[in-house]
């Protein structure tokens, strides 16, 4: 019997989930979680064979969690196909589109039994020496049917448009990309990324600090600019905690 863990933080999205898992005659369903938090004490507690993991989550989203601990395999769980190379990097047993399909689940369910008891030693040790050496984490982007795997250092600024948000990326990095798009919130990506130097400067603009070439303050307006050329606004609300954070690292004018 396969004893698994569902983890969603979509209500409906589990119970439709958690229904067609209790079809199968050989899967039981131990636990179920609706954050990230709350499923790594579950996962602790119950030790399941094989974890259903959601991508997007509050406060600690799929990808985070499954870097973070030790884990069973994974199947990762997502309205959007962006984070798939991200989440097989992370050695993922599967990567299910909602609406997940019975016929989807099923193939999940059968590529967990194979692995199951057979978890690479190397596996490990990776996901170990990121944690102990805080790796930055990588934005997966898309360049029309491309999905490009982007280091933070070569971002600039992400800016929402529409329903989507745009990457700028330094110069040396530009070679060869079209309009990078990730499908999360600013929001999202502000509360994923201010441990690594992202500050929000305005409510359609984040900046990352360390490609700040200087902040402008005149008559009531602030802009920065920034290595790649680019000035991005900011906002009135974010220009006293702007001014904190680059107090001595920038230069003003």
């Amino acid at each position: 019997m396969l004893r698994v863990v569902v983890v969603d933080d979509e209500a409906l999205a589990r119970a439709r989930i958690l229904r067609m898992l209790r079809e199968l005659p050989d899967v039981e369903v131990v636990g179920e979680a609706a954050d990230g938090v709350e499923a790594g004490a579950r996962i602790e507690a119950l030790a399941p064979d094989a974890v259903l993991l959601d991508v997007h989550m509050p406060e600690l989203d799929g990808l985070r969690l499954a870097q973070s601990r030790a884990m069973p395999p994974v199947v990762f769980v997502s309205a959007h196909a962006a984070h798939a190379v991200a989440a097989f990097e992370l050695a993922a047993v599967d990567y299910l589109l909602k609406p997940v399909t019975r016929e989807r689940l099923r193939l999940a369910m059968d590529r967990v039994r194979r692995r199951v008891g057979q978890v690479q030693p190397e596996v490990a040790e990776v996901l170990e020496a990121a944690r102990q050496r805080d790796l930055p984490p990588r934005l997966a982007a898309r360049d029309g049917s491309r999905v490009l795997l982007l280091e933070l250092s070569s971002i600039t600024r992400l800016s929402a448009r529409d329903k989507y948000v745009v990457v700028h990326l330094r110069a040396e990095a530009r070679a060869g990309a079209g309009e990078l798009l990730l499908d999360d919130s600013l929001n999202e990506l502000e509360t994923k990324l201010a441990p690594f130097g992202f500050l929000r400067a305005h409510r359609a603009e984040l900046v990352n600090a360390a490609a700040i070439v200087a902040l402008h303050v005149a008559d009531a307006k602030a802009t920065i600019e920034l290595v790649d050329g680019g000035v991005a606004p900011v906002s009135r609300r974010a220009l006293p905690e702007l001014r904190r954070r680059l107090s001595g690292a920038c230069p003003t004018g």
